[in-house]
């Protein structure tokens, strides 16, 4: 198989879907590697890099899409990339589909076979391609949100760890998974008073244990939300609902009781945010305030920091990637976990939360695979 790698253009996206490591994967595999120039620049790997892996270098994204038969991105394909796709091709990447239906319905009419990174599982109900970036992105929320919170950029000029004599800043973390779990280390290590919202006791139970009291648990309740959202000076995003859109938390009104200056950093937001005033922001211009409170909502924070969350993230999927390159659709059919990925094929929605979000029928993947 041909599998192609087109240089990322998402705003300040940095990352790449291969790395020179994982082309010498594929071609160890017997696959042809086409890798668009200058597509690892970000991570500091140079065209060389690449050929020296046994990739061939294409001039153009445009000579990717069109001589590949399979392509591995980081993000979503945008417009320009999405309308290149065809039949028969398979795409390989974050899709976030529930909160975008532009982008769903070009790969629709595209009629290629698109596998989510997002919702592939593994044997422990885990999701194995996301964990690596809700890591880097968990860790980077309490950076983002910390530097949000200086005086210079808004905030209330609080610093989290505080200092003898003074009490540290409030951090408040909804969402006690991958994200939650990474942010709650990041926070409680620079010394911030931490509390964890989540509405699965046996989840809160483990990470008392795993924190060993120095971060605080609560039940989710609207109560609990209000109390600990107004007392905190960041507040970190951290819902999922696999393949489905994120439910608002955080209504418009709770932020009337918030203190001025402080800081929601919504790492919800590729599945449309759990704040109800988010909306997707930009590295190059990554926040805004509405009603005295900072919103942090960049839709690719990993790719702020590509050597780390590239390495991590072709770590992750090279795997299944390279089940796809040496077996086609025929993987999808063998491994269930990488037909749980499946969310578009050939014309059809194949992923039930997407499609319920968007009012799409559902076909199940069995069936449009076996056809």
């Amino acid at each position: 198989m041909r599998v192609g790698c087109p240089k990322e253009i998402k705003n300040h996206e940095y990352r790449v879907g291969m790395t020179p490591g994982s082309v010498r994967e594929y071609v160890a595999h017997g696959h042809e590697v086409l890798v668009e120039t200058g597509a690892g620049a970000g991570i500091g790997a140079d065209d060389n890099a690449y050929r020296a892996a046994g990739a061939t270098i294409a001039k153009t994204a445009a000579d990717v899409f069109a001589k590949s038969d399979m392509i591995v991105k980081v993000k979503e394909p945008q417009p320009n990339e999405w309308v290149q796709l065809r039949d028969g091709q398979i795409l390989y990447t974050y899709l976030h589909l529930a909160p975008d239906p532009e982008q769903t319905k070009g790969l629709l009419g595209s009629g290629v076979t698109a596998v989510a990174y997002e919702t592939v599982t593994d044997d422990r109900g885990g999701l194995p391609l996301l964990a690596p970036m809700s890591e880097v992105a968990g860790r980077l929320s309490i950076q983002a949100g910390a530097t949000a919170l200086q005086k210079a950029n808004g905030g209330r000029g609080v610093l989290l760890g505080g200092v003898p004599g003074v009490l540290p800043g409030k951090v408040t973390v909804l969402g006690g998974g991958v994200v939650g779990l990474h942010a709650a280390k990041m926070a409680a290590g620079l010394g911030a008073d931490v509390t964890i919202i989540d509405r699965s006791i046996p989840r809160l139970r483990q990470l008392d244990d795993i924190f060993g009291g120095r971060v605080h648990t609560r039940y989710s309740t609207v109560e609990a939300l209000e109390e600990e959202c107004f007392s905190a000076d960041v507040v970190i995003g951290a819902v999922l609902i696999p393949g489905a859109a994120a439910p608002k938390l955080v209504t418009r009104e709770m932020l009337s009781g918030m203190k001025k200056g402080s800081v929601l950093v919504d790492v919800a937001i590729d599945q449309g945010g759990c704040f109800e005033t988010s909306h997707a922001t930009t590295h190059a211009d990554p926040t805004y305030e509405v009603d005295g409170v900072i919103h942090y909502c960049v839709a690719n924070m990993p790719g702020a920091v590509p050597v780390t969350s590239a390495h991590a993230l072709n770590n992750a999927t090279l795997h299944y990637g390279l089940q796809l390159a040496d077996k086609g659709l025929k993987a999808l059919v063998d491994d269930h976990h990488l037909r749980n990925g499946l969310n578009v094929h050939r014309g059809k929605i194949t992923n039930r939360a997407v499609a319920e979000a968007l009012g799409y029928e559902m076909v199940e993947p069995k069936a449009v695979l076996a056809a």
